[in-house]
């Protein structure tokens, strides 16, 4: 190997050290720090001439067929009903304008009766709280992928 390309591989190679060291780094705080977090209102809304539109044979998806919650960072579902008609989650009647709140206490897959979904089926799938290291990282990354940073 020549001095210059040896010189060439030793800059790469302390370029590289110091950003492998930052990864290491925002990767360990991911881990490592506890998530904590408001309130975190996921909220849903009912257009309004959903139910027109339905009728009149359209293909309406307005809410997806599963929702994804996570225990110990106190997420709430909310669906809003703007609509001109009432619509039915679950045993829960919302009349126009109206909203629903709905914190759930238990890690588990739910499923619910929804007059707004295509189906007439709804699945909320309520995570555990993430408390391992790894649960904490796998949360973060989920997170940042599902709001679109890394796309």
């Amino acid at each position: 190997m020549t001095g210059g390309r040896l010189s060439g591989y030793l800059r790469r190679y302390w370029v590289c050290i110091p950003l492998a060291g930052v990864v290491i780094a925002a990767m360990g705080w991911a881990a490592l720090t506890p998530i904590r977090t408001e309130s975190r209102d996921n909220l849903f809304e009912i257009p309004k001439g959903t139910w027109a539109r339905r009728m009149a044979g359209n293909k309406v998806e307005i809410l997806p067929a599963e929702i994804r919650l996570t225990l110990g960072v106190r997420d709430i579902l909310v669906l809003k009903n703007l609509d001109d008609v009432p619509q039915v989650f679950g045993s829960i009647l919302m009349m126009p304008g109206q909203s629903f709140r709905l914190p759930f206490e238990m890690a588990a897959s739910y499923q619910f009766a929804c007059t707004a979904h295509v189906s007439g089926q709804m699945t909320i799938v309520v995570d555990p709280n993430p408390v391992s290291p790894w649960a904490r990282l796998r949360w973060r990354a989920g997170n940042l992928w599902r709001s679109g940073q890394w796309q």
